[in-house]
């Protein structure tokens, strides 16, 4: 099996979670509690990135180093995933409202 087909099993795993509870559950399995918060990390970044927080504000608020705040920065405007979980995400908050 090469590495695009491992890559899709994943995510097919990842689209089979049913809760948040099993989400953590696989998390918790396949990752490291580091690299979980490091990813939880990253994804808090976007957010303040998205809502228009300023580099320092970002840095003071989370910790995180500059080259990191850059590269989500950098993948929050040129990628796609970061992006469009966060507008879905904020698309369903306002529905329960």
């Amino acid at each position: 099996m090469d590495t695009n087909d491992k890559r899709k099993m994943l995510a097919q795993a990842i689209l089979s979670i049913e809760s948040e509870e099993e989400c953590f559950e696989l998390l918790e399995d396949i990752c490291t509690i580091k690299e979980v918060d490091d990813m939880a990390n990253r994804f808090q970044i976007a957010l303040l990135l998205y809502e228009g927080k300023t580099f320092i504000d970002v840095e003071n608020q989370t910790g995180a180093s500059s080259a990191t705040i850059s590269r989500v920065n950098r993948c929050l405007k040129h990628g796609k995933g970061y992006r469009q979980i966060i507008e879905r995400m904020f698309d369903q908050n306002e529905g329960e409202d």
